[in-house]
């Protein structure tokens, strides 16, 4: 049953192809008290089939068709109500950092009705080199092999290209900040963390006692 007033949650997103260092970024940021990281894929590895938005999700995955933006949507909002329950993210307090989620504009227009985002931070890296690179290290790294094909690499990002990456221009430019993503990841996440204490609604947040 579906609650009659749903709770918009405030959130920032991470946006950026491949490889541009957004997992990590999110990662980083959701040990940080008041910051709660929340990764699409993670959604999906956590999810209990035995669920009827679960049995829908293998339906569609079982078959490798591509899962509805309704219907992923739904998982993620499943998924954010089990960790609000068990208090492990605390909606009121806490800020949601969405990575791999809005994947594209649809998905953006649906999340309207879960969400306020207060800042988009678009992880940019215009060398397709460069990404590659990374995406390939971490492909052997993680003992993915098949990740690490150059084929897989150019269709990722080109998938990223058509689909992710018109999401930037769905939002009012003064909710988008560019960062250079080539930089060393230190040097990002402070780009992050100096826009966001920068931000009104910030001063709220970390007001509150951890």
């Amino acid at each position: 049953m579906k609650k009659e007033k749903r709770e918009i949650r405030p959130a920032i997103l991470i946006i950026g192809a491949p490889g541009s260092g957004k997992g990590t970024q999110g990662t980083i940021l959701g040990t940080i008290p008041r910051f709660f990281h929340c990764a699409c894929g993670d959604i999906f590895r956590s999810l209990d089939t035995r669920t009827d938005v679960g049995q829908r999700f293998v339906s569609y995955s079982s078959k490798g068709d591509l899962v509805p933006d309704e219907l992923t949507v739904e998982l993620w909002e499943a998924q954010i109500d089990n960790w609000t329950d068990s208090h492990i993210y605390k909606p009121d307090i806490d800020l949601l950092v969405l990575d791999g989620i809005p994947r594209n504009v649809r998905q953006a227009e649906i999340l309207e009705d879960y969400l306020k985002v207060h800042q988009v931070f678009h992880l940019s890296c215009p060398d397709r080199d460069e990404l590659a690179r990374r995406m390939r290290k971490r492909a052997l790294k993680d003992n993915r092999i098949d990740d690490a094909s150059d084929v897989v690499i150019e269709q990722r990002i080109k998938t990223y290209e058509e689909e992710t990456k018109p999401i930037i221009e769905y939002y009012a430019d003064n909710l988008v900040t560019e960062i250079d993503a080539s930089r060393p990841p230190v040097e990002v996440l402070n780009s992050i963390l100096s826009r966001v204490t920068e931000l009104e609604f910030y001063h709220g947040f970390s007001d509150v006692t951890v």
